[in-house]
C-alpha cells in the first residue's frame, strides 16, 4: 500500500492493457479513474477508490470535461489507441488521419491538458504506453508504428522539457500479446486492406501473428507502469512481456 492515496487516471480503461492497469494500481491501495469511449460497468471491482468516466481522446471537450470531474491526479496513463494492420497502398487516408487522430494527437492532448497541473505543484508523472514495433520494423502495420514511433519522440523531448519541474515522463512498450488486436476498435476486414497482390508475403506474417512465441501479458504491462511510476533513475523506456524485453535488449 502507497502511505499516502494518490490518484491515477488512466485512458482506454475498458479491456485489456488499460484494464489490468486500473486493477493493478486499485489493489496497490491508489485512487483510479478509468476512462473510456463507452464506461462500462462490472468491469472493475466496486469501491469508492475507482471512478469510471467517459472520455474521448480526440475531443478536448471530452478531456475537459473529465480532468474537471475527476479533479488532481498524481499520474496520467495514455493508453487508449487504435490498432491497424494493413498495406499502406491500401490504407484509405481518412483511416489513417483517424488513427493518428487518437494514438497521437489523443496522446498530446491529454498531456497538454494535464501538463498545467503538474508544473504548478511540482509533480506528477506522464506515462505513454506505445509499442514494441517501435523498437524493430514490423511488415502490414507501417502506419500504426508510425503512430506509435511519432510518440517515442514526443515522449524523449517532453521529458526535457519537463523535468526542470520535478514532472515525470516514461514511456511502457508492450509487446505482442492475446489482447493485442490490430483491427480493434474498427470495422475493418483484412480482405480489404490486404490486395491479392500482398497475400503470398501477408499469409506467413498473418500466421505469425495467430502463433507467436512468447507473448506480452496484461499484468506485464501493469506491472511495467507500476514500474515507470515509481522510477527514480530518471529511465525513459519500460519494455513490457518478454518478447519486448527480448527486442529492446537487442536493439
Amino acid at each position: 500500500m502507497e502511505p499516502t492515496t494518490k490518484t491515477i487516471l488512466i485512458t482506454g480503461s475498458s479491456s485489456g492493457y488499460g484494464l489490468e492497469t486500473a486493477r493493478y494500481f486499485h489493489e496497490q491501495g491508489w485512487n483510479v479513474i478509468a476512462t473510456m469511449r463507452t464506461p462500462r460497468e462490472g468491469v472493475l471491482p466496486s469501491s469508492d477508490r475507482i471512478r469510471i468516466l467517459p472520455l474521448d481522446v480526440t475531443n478536448s471537450e471530452s478531456i475537459r470535461a473529465v480532468l474537471e470531474a475527476s479533479g488532481p491526479i498524481d499520474v496520467l496513463v495514455n493508453n487508449a489507441g487504435i490498432g491497424a494492420i494493413g498495406a499502406l497502398e491500401a490504407t484509405p487516408m481518412e483511416r489513417v488521419r483517424s488513427i493518428f487522430e487518437t494514438n497521437t494527437f489523443g496522446v498530446m492532448a491529454m498531456a497538454q491538458a494535464v501538463i498545467p497541473m503538474f508544473r504548478t505543484r511540482g509533480s506528477g508523472v506522464i506515462v505513454n504506453v506505445t509499442s514494441s514495433v517501435t523498437l524493430t520494423p514490423m511488415p502490414l502495420v507501417s502506419v500504426y508504428a508510425a503512430s506509435k514511433t511519432a510518440i517515442e519522440g514526443f515522449t524523449e523531448s517532453l521529458q526535457f522539457e519537463l523535468q526542470g519541474f520535478n514532472v515525470g515522463v516514461k514511456l511502457v512498450e508492450p509487446g505482442y500479446g492475446p489482447t493485442t488486436r490490430f483491427t480493434a476498435n474498427t470495422d475493418v476486414r483484412l480482405e480489404d486492406v490486404i490486395p491479392p497482390a500482398y497475400m503470398p508475403f501477408a499469409q506467413p506474417v498473418l500466421a505469425a501473428f495467430a502463433e507467436p512465441g512468447p507473448v506480452t501479458k496484461e499484468t506485464d504491462v501493469a506491472e511495467a507502469v507500476w514500474r515507470a511510476v515509481h522510477d527514480q533513475t530518471g529511465l525513459l523506456r519500460f519494455p513490457a512481456g518478454p518478447d519486448a524485453v527480448a527486442l529492446f535488449n537487442r536493439r
